[in-house]
This record gives structure tokens, C-alpha cells and sequence, in this order.
């Protein structure tokens, strides 16, 4: 049996540990690890999954990022333990944290990901929405939250940090 909770501060070095484990090294030199320099995860939205041991088996984080005059989500990561991998242990972490993120006021979410994967969940590509390079452009997904929420975005995605 999995658990699902909100990601606390006693999570967070677990969850890195888990990210580590998951990605690559240098994972922190991508250009979405830049958005997030200095800005917290957003609260209620980074999850964790523990099994029954109380193991961690997967989190997943999301960020506040910036495009023009508008904020979005920026999901990720989103990692599953090699021990779960398999058992829709992703599907949940993903479709539970998007569940929450409209009632939060959140209206859009976006991500650099792999397309086939994640049009399951709702992601499109993104035209004219521009991640910091090098970042490939057909990586850039977005799924709207509310009706129409992409409808006319378009522009760099900047760290809430710095841009605004």
C-alpha cells in the first residue's frame, strides 16, 4: 500500500536523495534547476509517496515560474524509487498533485518532458512559450488548468525569483 502526503521539510533531503538515485549527475545544471534557484516548491502541490514501511517511493515537486504577466506551475521532477517503478506509482503522484492545483488558484501548469509520455495527463506542446536554453522546444508541454489558460501566453518562462 502507498501513501500519499504533502512534502514537508523532513522530506526534502529524502526527496533529493530519491532524485539523485532517479537522474543523471549534473541533473541540477538543467535550465529548469535555474528557475528554481532560490524559490521554494509550491506548498500543497510537492508530494511524496511512502509504501507501508514508510519508504519513500516516489515525490514529485512543483514550482512557480513566470511567463510575461502570467505565472504557471513548472512540474518536476517527478521521480519513482527503481523497487516501484512499473506499479503506476508516476500516474498517481501526477494525477493527484493535478487534482489539487486548480482549487489552489492555479490555472496552468507546463513541464520539459517527454510528449508520449506525457499527453496522457492532458500536456501539449507549447508554442511560443520559451525555456531558458538549452532546452529543446518540443520538450515544452503545457496542460490548462481552468478553460483556455494558455490561450495567448507566449514568452520566456523566468524564475518568480527574478521575474516578477
Amino acid at each position: 500500500m502507498i501513501t500519499l502526503a504533502v512534502e514537508t521539510g523532513e522530506d526534502w533531503w529524502e526527496v533529493e536523495a530519491l532524485y539523485d538515485l532517479c537522474f543523471a549527475p549534473g541533473r541540477e545544471a538543467l535550465s529548469s534547476y535555474r528557475l528554481r534557484d532560490g524559490v521554494d516548491p509550491v506548498s500543497g502541490l510537492s508530494l511524496t509517496a511512502r509504501d507501508a514501511e514508510g519508504i519513500l517511493a516516489g515525490a514529485i515537486r512543483y514550482w512557480p515560474v513566470q511567463i510575461g504577466a502570467v505565472q504557471s506551475l513548472l512540474l518536476g521532477p517527478v521521480a519513482v524509487h527503481p523497487t516501484h517503478q512499473g506499479e503506476g506509482l508516476g500516474r498517481s503522484l501526477i494525477e493527484d498533485s493535478l487534482q489539487r492545483a486548480a482549487p489552489l488558484g492555479w490555472q496552468r501548469v507546463m513541464l520539459v518532458g517527454d510528449a508520449s509520455y506525457y499527453k496522457r495527463f492532458g500536456f501539449e506542446k507549447l508554442e511560443g512559450v520559451v525555456m531558458p536554453p538549452p532546452t529543446n522546444p518540443e520538450r515544452v508541454l503545457g496542460r490548462a488548468l481552468v478553460e483556455d489558460a494558455w490561450s495567448g501566453v507566449a514568452g520566456n518562462v523566468e524564475s518568480v525569483a527574478l521575474g516578477g
